[in-house]
């Protein structure tokens, strides 16, 4: 399974960027899908989560400025961002619990991307 960011880039303060997170491979179902943010010299926080039955929540840092939203016929999670603060800069990281096939069982799994820059400064 691979997990793969996209949309990450530089900004000014008061902006937008959509971030995009793409599964792929042998999956047999997707539960929870989140975004993480970890900037310079901190630890990995967490941003936004989803359920598969589509129920969120935010860490209160971003709450009423990042909306998650997911397309499972697509096995993608997005993150929209608004309003971007230079403390949103930080490499952000999509993860997922994943249910794969072993031995005639749905075993579940986590996996996550790359990571994606996201610059906000004026």
């Amino acid at each position: 399974v691979q997990l793969v960011e996209s949309g990450g880039g530089s900004v000014q303060p008061g902006g937008s960027l959509r971030l995009s997170c793409a599964a792929s491979g042998s999956i047999v179902s997707i539960n929870d899908m989140y975004w993480y943010r970890q900037a310079p010299g901190k630890q990995r926080d967490l941003v936004a989560s989803i359920t598969a039955g589509g129920s969120t929540n935010y860490a209160d840092s971003v709450k009423g400025r990042f909306t998650i939203s997911r397309d499972n016929a697509k096995n993608t999670v997005h993150l929209q961002m608004n309003s971007l603060e230079p403390e949103d800069t930080a490499v952000y990281y999509c993860n997922a619990n994943i249910g794969q096939s072993r031995n005639g069982m749905v075993l579940t799994f986590s996996y996550w991307g790359q990571g994606t820059q996201v610059t906000v400064s004026s």
